[in-house]
């Protein structure tokens, strides 16, 4: 065994050297310079929609920019009246009751799940993480000094979790689960029954539930979503909720989310965020306003195209040998099984990992995927249908002919 680095020579901290560069944005930025390139790639890989932030949206942040009040520190947990518009939002979409106390505005939703397992969490403390999960989770808990415990739920289930697979990974360690609906990366939603039943099972164990609600608005057929603390009222001393306005308001770029939680724990995550950024960019804040007090009607015309997109591009998946691909049921994302083709030869070349294949396809078909091993499960791939329905198409029929050549 090697001996330790010692400190004085040590360039990077071991705490931030250990952190996995975020490998959607790795293979979106990879995407994107190929094709700045003159490459004709066509990326799969962004988890964003592709729609422009709406008008009205856009012009209030415009307004904004000219009044001087912008011009100068806000509080570091965010507008009073963004905080309000939230406690309103969240009881019309969610019947959750909640007050701006228990409100903390964030740069994105990044920030706020890293601020909120920073304030809950202490070293050792153990999250348990269901997966496949999206890539920033186990990292923050990692920053924030827990310990990550994943459980894999597969496409045999619709990749969810059962409350049994919870139980048995939960030790004496555990403080946290990690309840994700809709679900990025596999488009998973939890049925208001079986979210009741994780909600009771953490509270008959005393544990805290972080529960990420960003796609809430995006689902589809049957599916519902619901939100964990407003069925499970006895939770809500333990439950801490993140969310923000990129996804139902196609404003990724904005940076603006917010945590909902008990008045301590947002109280000791302001406290932190006054220390690492101090307020989120007013402009920035004064556009999410205009987005939490304008209606739906955004989300309505783009929940109708991803919609026709998800048919598409399952339909089209399904049709390869090789590859198994479940209906999502919400977000904007397939998360096709690929085991089968794994070990074959595609061209001179046997990919044994998604990762190879995932490598092989970007190189042979001009097409970016994220492989699953970014989101805990080998085997996968993430394919967003977040972008125009010409280039899903050609995408996917680029995919048809490449994986068609597949041989033993």
């Amino acid at each position: 065994m090697s001996a330790a680095i010692p400190p004085t020579e040590r360039r990077v901290s071991a705490r931030v050297g250990a952190i996995s560069e975020s490998a959607t944005l790795a293979v979106d930025a990879k995407a994107k310079a190929l094709k700045a390139a003159g490459r004709p790639v066509i990326g799969f890989g962004a988890g964003e929609p592709d729609f422009p932030t709406p008008g009205y949206i856009v012009e209030a942040a415009s307004d904004a920019c000219h009044n001087p009040k912008y011009h100068r520190y806000t509080p570091a947990g965010g507008l009073p009246e963004l905080k309000a518009a939230i406690v309103a939002k969240t009881l019309r979409d969610s019947g959750y009751e909640i007050d701006p106390a228990q409100v903390l505005v964030t740069n994105g939703g990044k920030q706020a799940i890293y601020e909120a397992f920073a304030a809950i969490l202490d070293p050792g403390d153990e999250v348990i993480v269901p997966a496949p999960y999206w890539t920033t989770y186990p990292e923050s808990i990692r920053l924030a000094g827990g310990v990550p415990v994943e459980i894999v739920a597969d496409e045999t289930t619709g990749y969810r979790v059962s409350v049994e697979q919870l139980e048995a990974a939960r030790t004496e360690r555990t403080k946290v689960v990690l309840f994700v609906s809709p679900s990025n990366p596999t488009g998973a939603v939890y049925s208001r029954e079986d979210t009741e039943a994780v909600g009771r099972w953490a509270v008959e164990h005393g544990l805290w539930v972080l529960t990420d609600e960003i796609y809430e608005h995006l689902v589809y057929g049957d599916a519902e979503f619901t939100s964990l603390p407003a069925v499970v009222p006895e939770l809500r001393d333990k439950c801490v909720v993140v969310n923000g306005v990129a996804k139902t308001y196609a404003m990724t770029g904005w940076r603006v989310g917010w945590v909902i939680g008990p008045k301590d724990v947002v109280k000791a995550a302001t406290n932190l965020q006054s220390h690492a950024t101090s307020n989120v960019a007013n402009v920035s804040q004064a556009a999410a306003l205009a987005a939490l007090t304008g209606g739906l009607e955004a989300v309505a015309e783009m929940r109708t195209a991803f919609d026709r997109r998800r048919g598409t591009i399952v339909r089209m998946l399904n049709e390869i040998d090789g590859v198994v691909c479940p209906e999502p049921e919400g977000a904007f994302y397939v998360y096709p099984s690929v085991k089968a083709l794994l070990g074959k030869e595609i061209r001179g070349k046997r990919p044994e990992s998604s990762v190879d294949l995932a490598t092989l396809i970007l190189e042979e078909a001009e097409v970016a995927v994220v492989p699953g091993e970014a989101f805990g499960t080998p085997g996968y791939l993430r394919l967003s249908y977040a972008l125009g329905d010409e280039d899903l198409v050609e995408g996917v029929a680029r995919l048809q002919k490449l994986l068609a050549e597949a041989r033993d």
